[in-house]
C-alpha cells in the first residue's frame, strides 16, 4: 500500500494512492463506518498503518477504486508525510562515493549518525532556503532512502528488524558543507555536524509512505540523486556499508526507537545547490518499481 499526506481545505490530511489520484482516509470512514485515524502520524502512532494494509491487501484496494472524494492528482498538493517526528535521524557517508567527496573514508565499526531538529522539516515541493550565514558558502543536497518507524521499541535483533517499519520513503537532506569541510571562517571539523545539518528547511520527505509488503528486497533498491532533471550519482542500497537491518537494529540498542521516528540512511553522493536549482530524490527497483519522485526548488543567494 502507498499513502501520502496531502492539503486540502486547510488541514493536512492522510490518504491512499489510488490509480486516480488520492483518497483521503475520512471518505473511506464516510462511507464504510470505520474509525481510521485520518492523519499519517496517528496512524503510524496507534498501529493502526499494519491493520489498515491488511484490510487493503484483502480486498481494500478494490474498494478504494469504488469509494467517492478521490482528489485528482492535477488538483493535489503534497504535503510532508508528518510534522512532527520525534526524531530524525541521519546517516552520514554509508557509501564510499559519498565519504570520498569530502575526503574521508565510510565509517566501519559504527556508522556516522547525527540527529536532525523537526522544524528543519519540509514538503514535496516546499523551498530549499539557501543559509544567510556569511560563512554558509556551499549547500548540498542528498538523496536518501527513508526508513518510517512504526512501534517504540528497543534491541530490536537485524532478523526482525522489519516488524518494527511502518514504511519506506525519499528523502532529501541538506548540509552546509562549507562550514563541516572548513573555509575562510571556519576551521573543517565534524564535530560541527549538527550546526551544519540543522538550518531551516534543510529536511524534506514523502510525497509517499510504501509499505514494505510492496517492496520484496530493499537492497535492490537504487537510490538517484537528481540535480535539475538529471541523474547526478546512483547506486543501491545493498552498497550501504551499514545496510538497513543494522541501521535500525544497531540503533533500537542505542537510543532506541519510537513510533514515527525517520532513519535516513545515507545518499550516493551530495550535490552543491544553488538559488534556482532543483533537488531531486528518486528511488526504483526491479520488475518497474519506482517511488513517486521528491522534487525540491531552492531560493536564495550564497554570500
Amino acid at each position: 500500500m502507498r499513502l501520502a499526506s496531502i492539503k486540502l481545505n486547510g488541514k493536512e490530511i492522510a490518504g491512499i494512492v489510488t490509480d486516480g489520484g488520492i483518497l483521503p482516509i475520512r471518505e473511506i470512514n464516510a462511507i464504510k463506518g470505520t474509525v481510521w485515524n485520518e492523519t499519517m502520524f496517528e496512524l503510524i502512532q496507534t498501529g493502526e498503518l499494519k491493520k489498515l494494509t491488511n484490510w487493503y491487501r484483502s480486498g481494500g484496494k478494490e474498494e478504494c477504486e469504488g469509494i467517492p472524494g478521490v482528489v485528482p492528482y492535477g488538483e493535489v498538493t503534497y504535503a510532508p508525510l508528518y510534522r512532527n517526528p520525534k526524531r530524525i535521524f541521519g546517516i552520514g557517508l554509508n557509501y564510499s562515493d559519498h565519504a570520498g567527496d569530502i575526503g574521508d573514508a565510510p565509517p566501519q565499526g559504527f556508522p556516522g549518525s547525527f540527529f536532525k531538529m523537526a522544524d528543519t522539516l519540509i514538503g514535496p515541493g516546499d523551498e530549499i532556503m539557501l543559509p544567510t550565514l556569511r560563512e554558509a558558502c556551499r549547500t548540498t543536497a542528498e538523496a536518501e532512502l527513508g526508513i518510517i518507524l512504526g512501534k517504540d521499541c528497543r534491541d530490536v535483533t537485524e532478523e526482525n528488524w522489519l516488524d518494527v517499519v511502518a514504511g519506506y520513503t525519499t528523502i532529501l537532506d541538506m548540509t552546509e558543507e562549507s562550514i563541516l569541510k572548513g573555509n575562510e571562517y571556519v576551521e573543517g571539523n565534524p564535530r560541527y555536524l549538527t550546526i551544519v545539518k540543522n538550518f531551516p528547511t534543510f529536511f524534506s520527505f514523502g510525497p509517499q509512505l510504501v509499505t514494505p509488503d510492496e517492496v520484496p528486497d530493499v537492497l535492490k533498491l537504487e537510490v538517484q540523486s537528481v540535480y535539475n532533471g538529471e541523474i547526478y550519482a546512483k547506486n543501491v542500497v545493498a552498497n550501504m556499508t551499514h545496510k538497513p537491518a543494522r541501521l535500525v537494529s544497531l540503533h533500537s540498542s542505542i537510543q532506541g526507537w519510537y513510533a514515527g521516528d525517520v532513519l535516513s540512511t545515507g545518499t550516493p553522493r551530495a550535490f552543491a545547490i544553488n538559488n534556482g536549482d532543483k533537488a531531486e530524490c528518486r528511488i526504483i527497483g526491479p520488475d518497474g518499481f519506482s517511488m513517486e519522485p521528491l522534487v525540491n526548488p531552492v531560493i536564495g543567494e550564497k554570500r
